[in-house]
């Protein structure tokens, strides 16, 4: 799904407020402290409370091996003045061939500043720029309006709601389900391109 340089543990997304890149096991107990926490748990669909050491490495792990392999790139947050912290893991993987599903959490100290809305922009540009991906599926739990802002914010359409079983959350649960397709970003992105009251004139 992804290219070679993608492959690539050098690897480094840059955002404004940033990098974002694969995830270290040094990383672990950064995602114990970090995803541990029950209110960002509760809000995903597979990181259980409590959450362990050995379950951070073991998912780093796995992280490492998928973004080798090229059908997924899973990244760890970490702001420009500490690279060396995680603070949360956005990821993309294949779901069938052109297509996708993006993942996320971040760290409770960090909500509130546009840090995520900043990580899924990047990742989704980076999905229809560097990858073959032709649409970008997402959920959250319909509780969880912050990141259904982060995704609208980033141009998903809303596709329904529905129940969905979790087992790692000890049940069944409705989540908002969202998608983009690869015509819709491009819109989004030749509109930015254009100053107002220009037509078809790149600014």
């Amino acid at each position: 799904m992804f290219s070679d340089l993608l492959r690539d543990d050098v690897f480094r997304l840059e955002t404004a407020r940033l990098w974002l890149r694969w995830p270290r096991m040094a990383d672990a107990p950064s995602l114990v402290r970090y995803a541990g926490e029950k209110q960002v748990a509760e809000m995903t669909a597979s990181v259980p409370h409590p959450y362990t050491q050995p379950e951070a490495e073991k998912f780093i792990f796995a992280c490492r091996a998928g973004n080798a392999a090229g059908n997924q790139l899973a990244l760890a947050l970490t702001r420009k003045g500490k690279p060396a912290e995680a603070i949360g893991i956005i990821g993309i993987h294949e779901t069938r061939p052109g297509h996708a599903f993006i993942g996320y959490w971040l760290g409770l100290p960090f909500h509130g500043q546009g840090l995520m809305s900043e990580a899924v922009a990047a990742m989704i540009d980076l999905a229809f720029r560097a990858g073959d991906v032709e649409s970008v599926d997402a959920d959250a739990l319909v509780e969880n309006a912050a990141s259904r802002r982060i995704l609208e914010k980033s141009g998903f359409m809303p596709a329904g709601i529905g129940p969905v079983n979790l087992p790692v959350r000890g049940g069944v649960f409705q989540r908002a389900s969202y998608h983009i397709e690869r015509s819709d970003w491009q819109a989004k992105n030749m509109a930015l391109t254009h100053t107002p009251g220009e037509v078809g004139t790149a600014a």
